[in-house]
């Protein structure tokens, strides 16, 4: 069964993003995991770039690094794994 769709991501400066789902749920993501990983995910420890490029691509909570809304070059989380947790 397919996960209900993302329709608004809120990011917080502790690291976090409220995900809202279409079916009311409301989920906490803690990126901080994420920043911990290194590589790619370094760009996230930038509290402004965090906050102004979290947006939704690919129909999931995602980070624009392109600045140009381009599918194919952001960061994205797996909306079932922001969902089921």
């Amino acid at each position: 069964m397919e996960s209900p769709s993302i329709f608004m991501v809120e990011p917080h400066d502790d690291y976090t993003v409220s995900v809202h789902f279409d079916d009311g749920k409301i989920k906490s993501y803690d990126a901080k995991r994420l920043i911990e990983k290194g590589g790619i995910f370094t760009k996230l420890e930038d509290l402004d770039f965090f906050i102004k490029k979290c947006v939704i691509l690919n129909h999931t909570l995602a980070w624009d690094t392109s600045g140009n809304l381009n599918p194919c070059e952001c960061i994205d989380v797996c909306p079932d794994l922001i969902y089921n947790n």
